[in-house]
Parts: C-alpha cells; structure tokens; sequence
C-alpha cells in the first residue's frame, strides 16, 4: 500500500511540474508572439509612413515641366503595388515575406532613381517643399531599418523560446510555429560600383 502510494505521489508530482512548465512555457510563447506581431506593426507603419510620404514627393516634383514622367510613373506604380501586398503577423511565411520584401524594395528602387534624377534639375534641388520631404523621406528611410532589426530580434527571440526543450513540445501542440525574419534583398552582398 506504501510503495502504491509513493508511486501516485510521484506520478501527480510529475504531472504538476510538468503543467507548471507547459503553463509558464505557454504564457512565455503568447508573449512573444504578441511581441513579434508588435514589431511587424511597427514596420508595416513605417513602410506605411514611407507610402504616405511618396504621393507628396511626387507633387513636388510634378511642379517642374520638364521633369521627366516615366521615373514619376514608376515610383507611383512601385508604391501602389507596395501597399497592395498585405502580410500580416500570423502568416510570415518566407514566400509571403519574399513578396512583401519584393514590393518594398521596387518602391525603394524606383525612389533611388527619382532621387538620382532630381540631381539633374538644380532649383527643384533647391525647393523648400522638396528639400523638407527628402529629409523625411530618408529620416523614414532609418526608421524602417531600426524597425526591421527590432523586428528580426524579436523573431529571434521568439523562434528561440519556441525550439527549445521542453517549450517545443508545447509549442507544437498550441499551433506555435516558427516565424521568418527579414533578409537581405538579392545581390545586397555585393558592394554597388560607383562610376564617375
């Protein structure tokens, strides 16, 4: 009856800490996930900031006639395709990041080009208005980097917590799965030729 007894008494005290670790583990994983989806907000708001940004800057630009309408019609398609494609915290998946990511970086590839042809028209170089939106522009630039690293962090953190013994075994069960950080764009690796 005694051993019966001590063998209940080590089953249930296994149980509770077993529910005490699942518990805690649990709790843990829910707040870093709420953390990760925190951060992706904080960088579809930047991202978001940059869009609202570009119609101003396109305005600005418009003003001077001789400016030239294709790069203007790119970086206005660039960001309508940008703000077309939605991910949202619960489905970073690396194929809806890569588009997402895709997106973006057309809106900053056709800014780039806007920004390198502007050099060639010196009173629009010289407006307030645009000098004003370059600066927020670039400042929103610096944010959305800071924005992602936080957010890469923040994946890291949790993808961590939710690989390691005994949380994967709950994570599993609960549907937690691991999450895709940011990359780099495709040839970032290599160093841009600058030609004079």
């Amino acid at each position: 009856m005694k051993s019966r007894n001590l063998v209940l008494i080590i089953v249930v005290f296994i149980i509770l800490i077993l529910g005490g670790c699942g518990c805690n583990g649990y709790n843990n994983m829910i707040k870093l996930d709420e953390d990760v989806k925190a951060k992706w907000a904080n960088v579809q708001s930047d991202y978001q900031r940059r869009a609202d940004l570009i119609p101003n800057l396109v305005n600005t630009v418009k003003g001077y006639a001789n400016f030239e309408q294709e790069t203007l019609t790119k970086v206005i398609e660039a960001r309508a395709k940008a703000t077309s494609v939605q991910v949202n915290a619960d489905n970073l998946t690396p194929e809806n990041l890569e588009k997402f990511q895709q997106a973006q970086g057309e809106v900053s590839s056709a800014l780039s080009r806007l920004l390198v042809t502007v050099e060639r028209y010196p009173d629009l170089k010289a407006n307030q208005n645009f000098m004003d939106l370059q600066k927020q522009l670039e400042g929103t630039e610096n944010r959305i980097k800071v924005s992602r690293n936080d957010f890469n962090t923040a994946v890291q953190g949790y993808n961590t917590t939710i690989r390691r013994f005994p949380n994967n075994l709950f994570a599993g069960m609960f549907g937690f799965r691991v999450k895709e950080p940011f990359k780099a764009d495709p040839g970032a690796e290599r160093a841009p030729e600058v030609k004079f």
